[in-house]
This record gives structure tokens, sequence and C-alpha cells, in this order.
């Protein structure tokens, strides 16, 4: 098969030297050799198998196609050969032993076989499943002559060793019955009926007898020769015509391109579906959990998927398998997400450039829940983003119920894999998360801390305030933004006394102006008239130092209280106007102005002004 080139050119070859062979030998050849694949097809698999009924259908065709040309097709059975018209047709492979058709029909004392014109598929099941026995369980010990006697067929007819022994005895003229074989015209069943017929009249004074007997002689010479040659080894093999040459060149150009593996699973599957043995049966099952680990380790997940998928119809294919082999497709499914099954996933996939991903979902949506903790490890194993991702959709669904890995994964130090974790958690949306959650609010990773800021707004809508302001000291812009977003919402609550260090630590005059605002508007949106004594102060407080910060901060201040807007706040704004510096009296005027603005457009319709 390696060398597909020289294998064609060696059938060529034999073709050439066959020359001009007899249509029906070459016909008989083909039959034989259809009737050895069919006989084994169906010892092996099972009549029932879909590889069985094909061959069963070729050969039924085949000789069916025989039987209309020459109305008969007979051969006679050496050990190890099967001969027509001194033709070897069919020759048992080497060591084959008791595996062939011959030497399974001379065995059970077959001498000749005859089918003839009108044989139906009933009748060529019968015969197949005759050769191998599995007709009635109680009949076992039956041979192939007592099957076929019982069934009495009309389209096939035999000759025994026992009749021939019984036809010689007294008489050594019958030596050459066999004479008559050149020709598929006469059978060794016609000329065993006329030889007992020319034994009836010679037993009555008949002359037919001496004359037959003077012809076979002493069986020397020609007749001998004959029957010598007949017997005679003759060519090896099968013989093709050049239609099956060029059909059995493009099976091996196919099998040469097959994929091993898939070849391997199809004669799995065919023994699955037709083994009768309960130990082989078990052994098989055995060697199926050694396929998912080739599989796994090879990420190939589709054909693993298919697998997995004919193991668990193997009720509906094999309702009489036993509880023993029931439970060990429990086992097989139930060890899915064994530990060293998975790490073989991760190897895959950090190892393969580009590596196939197709499939890989449903193989982990196939484990059980209690593999979690294994695919938690997996999840923070893995490189690929792509495969982080594939991984945390099947924790979303597997570990919903049991959520306990997933959170003491959040203490890991991997970054990525916390975020992935918290990823999980947020889809979720389950408030029960949120202390866990609330815990991160110091962790290393920038990225993380504004997730924990995403997870507590969705988690907390609205409450207590305090975690997200614990976020304005964080040393990352973005985290401190993403947590005045929620806290300007107004739906959270917080003390003053949170917010004091922030707004008096050295470095907050130094944020940008835009973040400085924010602070101030969340300050108002969780304080309220708490504050007003800080924007107060920042009216009226001379100051020595930084005092074009702290001017700044007035105005902010001044913007906010006009927002606020109530009756403290005007209060504030109106001392603003009073005792601040220029710029800041001008901001506490523009916010009145805003104040009385909001007020007008709050005034039903016809109130005094």
């Amino acid at each position: 098969m390696t060398d597909l080139k020289t294998a064609q050119n060696m059938m060529a070859a034999a073709v050439a030297a066959r020359g001009t062979e007899d249509p029906e030998i070459a016909s008989v050849k083909r039959v034989l050799k259809l009737l050895d694949k069919t006989a084994k097809s169906n010892r092996t698999y099972g009549a029932s198998n879909p590889v069985a009924l094909k061959f069963s259908q070729q050969l039924l065709e085949e000789l069916t196609g025989h039987l209309s040309t020459y109305s008969k097709l007979t051969f006679l059975v050496q050990r190890s050969e099967l001969l027509c018209k001194e033709c070897i047709v069919y020759q048992t492979e080497k060591d084959g032993g008791s595996e062939g058709i011959a030497f399974k029909l001379y065995a059970d004392g077959i001498r000749e076989l005859v089918l003839h014109q009108g044989l139906t598929q009933e009748d060529l099941m019968f015969f197949l499943e005759s050769l191998w026995g599995g007709l009635d369980p109680t009949k076992d010990d039956d041979d192939i002559v007592t099957r076929l006697w019982s069934k009495n067929l009309s389209t096939l007819s035999i000759v025994t060793a026992e009749e021939i022994a019984k036809s010689s005895v007294g008489s050594v003229e019958f030596i050459r019955l066999d004479g008559g074989m050149n020709s598929s015209d006469s059978t060794l069943r016609e000329l065993l009926d006329r030889e007992c017929g020319r034994k009836g009249r010679s037993s009555q004074g008949g002359a037919d007898g001496t004359a037959q007997g003077s012809v076979a002689g002493d069986g020397t010479g020609s007749g001998a020769s004959s029957r010598n040659n007949r017997f005679q080894s003759g060519l090896v093999g099968y013989e093709v015509t050049e239609e099956e040459l060029a059909a059995l060149a493009k099976e091996i150009e196919a099998e040469s391109k097959q994929d091993s593996v898939m070849y391997i699973l199809d004669m799995l599957t065919a023994i699955l579906a037709a083994e009768k043995s309960p130990v082989l049966l078990t052994k098989l099952f055995s060697l199926w959990g050694t396929i998912v680990e080739f599989l796994m380790r090879e990420g190939k997940w589709t054909v693993l998927e298919n697998v997995l998928g004919l193991l668990h119809e193997t009720d509906a294919v094999r309702p009489d398998i036993s509880e023993e082999h029931k439970q060990q497709l429990a086992s097989l499914f139930e060890g899915l997400g064994r530990s060293e099954r998975v790490k073989a996933i991760e190897t895959y996939l950090n190892r393969t450039l580009n590596a196939n991903t197709e499939g890989l979902s449903t193989i982990l949506l196939l484990m059980k829940p209690d593999a979690v903790p294994v695919l938690c490890s997996l999840l923070a194993s893995l490189d690929s983003p792509v495969h982080q991702a594939i991984v945390s959709e099947a924790l979303m669904i597997l570990a919903k119920e049991q959520p306990d890995p997933l959170l003491r994964g959040l203490s890991d130090r991997r970054p990525t894999y916390v975020r992935n974790l918290l990823t999980i958690l947020i889809k979720w949306n389950d408030s029960k998360f949120v202390e866990a959650v609330e815990k991160l609010v110091r962790y290393p990773d920038a990225q993380v801390r504004k997730e924990v800021v995403r997870a507590i707004g969705l988690f907390r809508p609205n409450g207590n305030g305090m975690k997200l302001v614990s976020f304005m000291g964080d040393s990352d812009e973005s985290v401190r933004i993403a947590a005045l977003k929620l806290l300007t919402s107004g739906q959270y609550t917080a003390p003053f006394s949170l917010w004091t260090p922030i707004i008096s630590a050295d470095d907050f005059m130094d944020r940008p102006m835009s973040e400085r605002r924010a602070v101030f508007q969340a300050i108002r949106a969780t304080c309220g008239d708490e504050a007003i004594p800080y924007w107060e102060n920042l009216f009226t407080e001379w100051a020595w130092t930084n005092r074009k910060k702290k001017e700044e901060l007035a105005i902010l201040a001044a913007e906010t209280l006009g927002k606020l807007a109530t009756p403290a706040a005007i209060a504030t704004l109106e001392l603003g106007q009073k005792k601040a510096s220029a710029a800041v009296r001008q901001a506490c005027t523009m916010a009145l102005s805003q104040v009385q603005r909001l007020q007008r457009g709050k005034r039903p319709s016809g109130a005094p002004l």
C-alpha cells in the first residue's frame, strides 16, 4: 500500500499473463472471492451488520449473473482448494487454517457443491449461515451437511465423502467418476447418480457394467493422469478482471489516504454493534477509555464528540448489553473530567500553534459538575484568550450550582485568571457574590480592580457606597473614574467622613480638573448638605499657599452648590458672594442664577414670582 504504483504494475502483469481465460472459470472465481469475503464478514460482524449486508448483496448479484449465463455453479472440494473444470478457482490463504471455505466444507465431508439457477436471497443467506452455524443455538454441533439437508433446498446440491465411499465399495471403476468434469455440463452428483444406476443394471446381469469397468482399468494411464492434474496445486490467490483491477486500484488508493484513526474507530464501532461475547465487550469498553484519552491528547474534538455520541446511544443500538457494561459506559462519561485528561487538553492547546478548537466546547460541557475545580485549573493555565473564553463559557454553565471553586480562585495572584472569573460572576449577576468581589478592592492589578468596580455596580446598584469611595485613593485614574461614575449616579450614600481623607490629601489638588469636579459632584450625590461646611470654608479661608489651586477648588464648590440647590446651599453661595475672592464671587453669582432658573422652571404655572 505504501507503493501503489508498484502494486498496480504487478496487477497489470498478472492480467497480461492470464491470457484468454475461460469466461466461466473467471466468473466462478469472482463468485467464490465474494463468497469468501461474505462468509468472513458474516462470521465476524454478524449477518445484520451493514458491512456484511453489503457483501451479501454483491454476492447475490454476482451469483445471479453467473447462474443466468451458465445455469449452475459447480466446484469440487479439496482440503485447501476448490476446483472447477480442472482449474483451481479458490485457494485458502497461507496460514488460513480452518478459516477458509475449502477447509470448512472439506472437514464437514462435502466433496462437491452445486448452486443452481433460481437461487434466492433467502437460500443464499441460509447457505452462509450454514457455513458457520448460528441458526439455532441448540444445534451448534450440527455440521454443514446436516444443516443443508434439514432445509432440502432445490437450488443447492452436494455430494459427500460418505456417498462416494459407498459407491466405491467393491468397484474400482468409480475412481474415474469425475472424468466427466471436463465441462460444466456434468456434475459429480450426476455422475454419482449415473454410477448408481449402472450398478443397479449390472446387478441385474447387464453388460454396461463390464464395459464401463474396462474403461476405468486399474486407475493408471490417462485416467490417473487426468485425476492427478485436477488435484495438483495451481495458481495461488484470486484472479481479477480488468474492471475488478481498476476498482481494486481505486480501493488501494483510497485506503492509502484513509485516516488511520477513523479506520480503527469504524472497526471498533462495528464490533460494538455486533459482538456477542461478554468478555470481548468488556475489553472493548475498556479500550474506549484509551481512545478518549488519545483523542484528547491529539485535539480531535469533533471525532471525540462523535465517539461519545455513539457511546451515548449504545443502549439503543445494543439493548442486550449487561448492567456491568452499562456501568463501564457510565464510568467513561463520569471520568471525562479526570485531571490527567483535562491536563492533556491544556498541553495540546498551549503547545499547538493555531490549535483546533472546533468541538472543544461540546466536550467540556459533557463533563460532570465535579470537574469544575479541574476546569478552573485549566482556565488559569491556558495562554490564549480564545481558549480561555471557551473554558469560561463551559464553567459558566457547569459551575452555576457550585461556584465555590470560582470564589476561591478570586484570591489567585494571576490577574488574567481572576479577570476571567469576575467575567463569569458578572454574567451570573447574583448579588450574593458581592462580598467576595469587594475583597478585591486592593488587588494589585488595575484591570482587575476596574472589573471589581463594575461588579459592585451590578451586584449592589444602590445603597451604601463605602466600598466605591475607597477606590478614590486608587493609584490608577481609570479605576477612580469608573467608581466616580457610579457614585455620581445618586444611587449611593456615604458619610462625608469617608471623603475627608481624600479631599484633604496633598495630591488631591494635583489631580485633573475633570476628576476634582467629579469628586465634588459625587460628594454632593452621596452626602448632600453634610459637605456644606467644607465648601463654605473654601469660600472664606484665606490661603497663603497653593492659593491658585485652592481658588480652583472654591470655584468648583460654587458650581457644586448651585446643582445641590438646597436652602443651605443657597445661603452658602450668598455668603460667598460677599466674602470670597473676586473669581469665586463671580462663580457664586453664576451658581445662584442657575438656581433661580431651576426654581422658575419648577414653579407651577400662574404662581407669583
